[in-house]
């Protein structure tokens, strides 16, 4: 063979190459499963499918028209509480009504995520999520009592890729890729004039950037999501040091800790109404097929952990992972509670609370926005769903869709939720971040909900005895404690 037949030979073989890892990322692996049997208290998990390059699936960012809304489900109405923000993500609503939304994108550098991160870091310029940040927080203030803010100012613009916002006692607290930082900051003013106090350094940057917070309901602890920095700690576990985690800080003791651990990218943040446990929603990882692995909401009590990047779903060993597991893992990881679909990137969370006006139909559960996938064919999430909870505080059934018509027919999107809020009205709040807009729905006609009520049990008796089968007898002793109201 001569040598120009020979680079003919190699030129047609790496066009071969080129073309067929082209048509695996357009076609990839779609799902065999509808997304009813992989949501919910019980998903199917399939059979993992390791896969070198992701499937990808994303929607083009093509905005709304002035007209549109999302579709909402029957008996709700949807109008614009704000529009022309500059990629909303996190909104949080103060006492007096004002509303703070983050006006974000991720941070200019950052750790990579091998091929998942390149190809990721792709598709969200695809998506319209990458860019310079912003960097603002901007105050949202509906001053006539139409259900549409008329008053934007900008409260703080010093800040780097903010996410999490909270505020108690004057006191607002932010967090920034890398920071959770405090400021004094009275109700009702228009802007923050002084410097700010670092409360605690975070792992910066990532493939998981975001870092939402929560205060506890007595003011005393802060508690900040921080998501791993890979899909399954391929760039070394020394890399993971402080992620895929919730933190708690306490503020008058200034100390910390991690609080529960094995989360990929826990985000949204909300109390139980009726346990005041903390409750989160956490992006699992990718590339084991469309189908798998479920994102999840769940409890997150002290010292939990869920696995990641070892084991999912409790006793779902991830062979792709070549860090050693830690000793006794699979004695101690928990379940998740519910299922909320594969790559659906889960987001933000608030729970059913009095005096707001979604109607019967949804006044004992909670409301997430999921995002949107951008590995999963056919695509899921792009939407706001609803899950009911039983009167012991469980979840229960399947995600009910509150709001949807972000993705159009021809695979393009007119927006992504992205996080959720309770305006003073009642009414929810919905940020959009790629179509700039907040969202408010409602209702029309409903009376504000009462509160959900409270939930105590007896303390089991202390164990005298180390005999028989200790589950079987705290199932026993757990079954004869009744559940009754504070």
């Amino acid at each position: 063979m001569s040598t120009k037949q020979k680079i003919l030979a190699w030129s047609l073989g790496i066009i071969i190459v080129v073309v067929a890892g082209l048509t695996w990322v357009v076609r990839g692996d779609p799902a065999q499963l509808p997304m009813d049997k992989v949501s919910g208290t019980d998903p199917t998990l399939v059979d993992p499918d390791a896969q070198t390059i992701p499937t990808v699936g994303i929607a083009k960012p093509v905005g709304w028209a002035a007209d549109q809304v999302p579709a909402a489900a029957q008996g709700l109405a949807v109008t614009r509480f704000a529009d022309g923000l500059e990629h909303p993500r996190v909104i949080y609503t103060m006492p007096n009504g004002d509303v703070l939304a983050a006006l974000t994108r991720g941070p200019a550098i950052g750790e990579g995520g091998g091929i998942e991160g390149w190809i990721a870091g792709w598709l969200m310029k695809r998506a319209g999520a990458e860019g310079v940040s912003p960097n603002k927080l901007v105050l949202l203030r509906d001053t006539n009592g139409d259900g549409k803010a008329d008053k934007i100012e900008t409260v703080l613009s010093d800040l780097d890729s903010p996410s999490g916002i909270a505020w108690r006692d004057g006191t607002l607290y932010v967090a920034n890729h890398n920071a959770v930082l405090s400021y004094a900051y009275p109700l009702g003013a228009d802007k923050v004039t002084g410097a700010p106090t670092k409360l605690m350094d975070l792992p910066a940057g990532g493939n998981h950037w975001m870092r939402n917070i929560i205060l506890s309901p007595d003011g005393k602890n802060l508690y900040v999501a921080v998501g791993s920095s890979s899909n399954i700690g391929e760039n070394g576990m020394d890399k993971e040091t402080g992620r895929a985690a919730i933190w708690e800080y306490n503020i008058p003791s200034k100390s910390q800790r991690i609080y529960g651990a094995g989360m990929r990218n826990p985000n949204g943040l909300a109390w139980s109404p009726w346990s005041d446990e903390l409750w989160t929603t956490v992006n699992e990882r990718d590339m084991l097929g469309s189908d798998l692995v479920p994102d999840y909401l769940t409890n997150v009590p002290l010292g939990v952990n869920y696995g990641w990047p070892w084991v999912y779903w409790k006793d779902k060993i991830d062979e792709r992972v070549d860090t050693p597991m830690p000793q006794f893992m699979s004695d101690y990881v928990r379940r998740p509670e519910y299922a909320l679909g594969p790559h659906v990137a889960a987001l933000g969370l608030v729970f059913s609370k009095q005096g707001s006006t979604m109607g019967p139909k949804f006044s004992n559960g909670a409301f997430i926005a999921r995002h949107g996938s951008w590995n999963r064919r056919p695509l899921s999430g792009y939407d706001v769903v609803y899950v009911a909870f039983d009167e012991r505080g469980n979840p229960k059934g399947e995600p009910v869709e509150v709001l949807n018509g972000f993705l159009n027919q021809d695979g393009t999107t007119k927006g992504r939720p992205t996080w959720v809020s309770w305006a003073s009205d009642g009414a929810l709040l919905v940020s959009d971040d790629t179509g700039g807009i907040i969202w408010r729905v409602t209702a029309p006609g409903a009376q504000p909900q009462p509160p959900i009520v409270q939930l105590k049990t007896k303390s089991l008796p202390p164990q005298s005895e180390l005999s028989g089968d200790p589950k079987a007898r705290f199932i026993e002793e757990y079954a004869r404690q009744a559940i009754e109201p504070k």
